[in-house]
């Protein structure tokens, strides 16, 4: 868990999404994506690029469900 939590606080890791009262999880589009961008070789400044474009994916689908 503290590995994972690091690497949300240093913006290389998308938030969690809280699934139950004592869980959470991650889409799993966005550990694929990001493991893909890790084997690739893609610097922490990319995926923290690539972490702000998923979080902004998951709001978009969250408003089109709210529409």
């Amino acid at each position: 868990h503290t590995s994972i939590y690091n690497a949300v606080n240093a913006g290389l890791f998308t938030e969690p999404v809280k699934i139950g009262v004592r869980s959470v999880g991650w889409p799993d589009n966005e550990v694929e994506a990001l493991c893909a961008a890790r084997i690739a070789g893609l610097s922490d400044d990319q995926i923290r690029g690539l972490v702000n474009t998923l979080h902004s994916k998951r709001a978009e689908r969250l408003a089109a469900l709210m529409a």
